[in-house]
């Protein structure tokens, strides 16, 4: 197992460049419903010679680029080694993936004027946001990963961006509670079974709606603890990450938690739109999503080793502290354990750091003697309702919900 572990991470290394190579050549596909096909067949992330040629798109200029990984104009990823020791992911660290192009800056010029349209309820109603901020306060702490993270390590070479850890981060949103809006509006009708948000991208002319827009549907339940945002760690959301009003779905993959939210309704069906219908659905290897299939929701238990960094020089033998986030989806961490031979001998982590609550990812560290030699350092998390973090990946088509701990695997040469 461990010499499989090194040969794999080996191999990522070496076709990075390949992967680069395919990210470049589907640049022009921006517009999808659904995972866009940025780099088919890609292994691994592109390294950071080649990334470091692509420019931040101009909406998303202000992110620091020495932390990211820029796959193209609407997917950008946080480099591995960017997380840090801190709990909160900065700003100008966090990943962008947008199905769409963004809208015009425009629409954070006056953000109080942004309207939404709230259905499915005793008392339909159009509100702004600043009508929005009258209601209610509170602010909450969450992991917002992209449904796709952790698909560059797929041996089946799914279609989309290859992300490796870095289309995730811990952050903290401020805004409305959707169960106090819906009291205001007069509570649910009789036939509300999910909760589904529209996004204000400007759509394509010419398009059938329901083949490109971003609307998703979830379970009514998730509205116990969604909001609808409007600062995002302690600023008015910016335009890459959904300002000036964004659905948030804690626990949920990001795809569930809309940007540019112009309608909330609660519904009978699930969204009519291909990115509900057919894309985002767990689908077995090589068949395309339908209804049948589950579709992507809650994220499951995951952790992963921040330091040291793969990408890192030679290791000196000696001590060592292991690092890294876990986190539960929609439960909170119980423990991390970590393994320095592949997964053959488990020792517990200590879980460090403020809890900002069952949403939010723990940092987990282990100080560690590492010998001469190779060594593959994984770690697993256990949540507080017992579910413990797979060894293997879920195969599916879209390459989604990666929790696989083995893949996530960082393999080090210690020298002396």
């Amino acid at each position: 197992m461990r010499s499989s572990l090194i040969e794999s991470a080996a191999r990522r290394r070496l076709l990075a460049g390949g992967a680069s190579a395919l990210a470049a050549a589907s640049l022009g596909r921006a517009v999808q419903a659904a995972e866009p096909k940025t780099a088919p067949g890609a292994a691994a992330p592109a390294p950071a010679s080649a990334s470091a040629a692509k420019p931040l798109p101009a909406y998303a200029a202000w992110k620091q680029p020495e932390a990211m990984i820029v796959h193209s104009a609407n997917t950008i990823e946080t480099r591995r080694e960017a997380f840090g020791s801190g709990v909160v992911t900065p700003l100008r660290q966090l990943y962008v993936r947008n199905n769409l192009p963004p809208p015009d800056e425009a629409i954070v010029a006056d953000r109080d004027a942004w309207m939404i349209e709230i259905a499915g309820v005793a008392k339909p109603m159009s509100l702004s946001l600043a009508q929005l901020k009258t209601m209610g306060l509170q602010t909450l702490a969450m992991v917002l990963q992209c449904s796709g993270n952790g698909r560059g390590y797929f041996p089946n070479k799914p279609s989309g961006t290859p992300w490796q850890v870095g289309a995730a981060g811990c952050v903290i949103w401020s805004g409305v509670p959707v169960s106090v809006l819906v009291e205001h509006c007069g509570g649910l009708t009789a036939a509300a079974m999910f909760m589904t948000g529209t996004g204000g991208e400007k759509l394509p002319d010419g398009l059938d709606p329901n083949m490109v827009m971003v609307e998703r549907s979830v379970p009514k339940e998730a509205m116990q603890d969604a909001l609808l945002a409007w600062e995002l760690n302690g600023e008015p959301i910016p335009l890459a990450h959904g300002g000036p009003l964004r659905l948030v779905v804690p626990g949920y993959t990001g795809v569930n938690s809309v940007k540019y939210i112009k309608r909330l309704a609660f519904t009978e069906k699930e969204s009519p739109a291909a990115i509900q219908q057919t894309g985002y659905r767990l689908a077995p290897a090589g068949q395309k999503g339908d209804p049948s299939h589950p579709s992507v929701w809650a994220m499951g238990v995951k952790s992963w080793i921040n330091t040291p960094n793969p990408s890192a020089s030679t290791l000196k033998p000696g001590r060592v502290v292991v690092q890294g986030v876990a986190f539960g989806g929609v439960n909170a961490i119980k423990q991390v354990e970590v393994s320095i031979d592949g997964g053959k001998q488990w020792q517990k982590a200590e879980l460090v750091g403020p809890d900002l609550g069952r949403y939010a990812w723990r940092q987990f560290a282990l100080p560690v003697e590492l010998t001469a030699g190779e060594h593959v350092l994984v770690s697993r998390a256990t949540d507080t309702e017992g579910r413990v973090q797979e060894e293997d990946r879920p195969q599916n088509s879209g390459g989604y919900i990666n929790n696989s701990w083995r893949d996530h695997a960082v393999a080090v040469a210690v020298k002396a």
